[in-house]
């Protein structure tokens, strides 16, 4: 009798000791092979792209690309691949943003290693998995039944997202063109967009606004 193919796992997460303490913990496990990891999202994407895993986990608050909008370039290069956000952030308004970006599984960093194992397991064969605590906290706000949760950050689209996490970090017209490869003009077009639909208007504002809505670490 063979022993079962394990579950081939990448690793998404800025912060090295993080990527470093799930690697361990899923390394020790037979179920599971950590075919690699990454802190720069961007480069996980190629690489995902590359190796061709079964799950990735990824978290929301990455510096350059959210979480949230490497799914859509994950699964443009990987159709196949199944992905649990995997992050401190438990408000409603994240666990919809995800889902609605194609997340299969939402779990907090604060879960234990059990349930970390059942939510591979879940989603890599083909069902979603919600922590229940974040799951909980979702149906006492009425947030599954009803319609899904807006906020102004779902307003703007994949590229204006990348332009907002520049200018919040304080990037000028120039670095931001630089950054994203288009011309100043283009950048000087999100820029202005980004500001009318957020109603910012200064880089603090955007500033608080990112780490408001988990798009850069506090």
């Amino acid at each position: 009798m063979h022993d079962p193919v394990p579950i081939r796992i990448y690793l998404v997460d800025d912060q090295s000791m993080i990527r470093a303490g799930f690697k361990s913990l899923l390394s020790r496990d037979p179920r599971f092979q950590v075919v690699g990891d990454q802190g720069d999202p961007r480069a996980a994407v190629e690489a995902i792209c590359a190796l061709k895993p079964d799950v990735v986990l990824l978290d929301i608050s990455m510096p350059g690309l959210s979480g949230l909008d490497a799914i859509e370039l994950i699964r443009r290069g990987h159709p196949r691949v199944r992905t649990i956000m995997l992050t401190h952030h438990e408000g409603e308004s994240f666990v919809t943003q995800a889902l609605c970006a194609g997340a299969d599984g939402y779990l907090s960093k604060d879960s234990d290693q059990a349930e970390l194992t059942l939510a591979i397991e879940a989603v890599h064969r083909g069902d979603a998995y919600i922590s229940p605590k974040v799951a909980g906290r979702l149906l006492q706000r009425g947030a599954v039944q009803g319609a899904p949760l807006e906020t102004c950050i779902q307003s703007l689209t994949p590229r204006e997202r990348e332009v907002f996490q520049l200018l919040a970090l304080g990037k000028s017209n120039k670095e931001v063109a630089s950054a994203l490869h288009m011309s100043l003009g283009t950048a000087k077009k999100h820029r202005e967009n980004v500001q009318r639909k957020l109603d910012c208007h200064s880089t603090a504002e955007m500033a608080l606004l990112a780490i408001r809505e988990g798009l850069m670490g506090s």
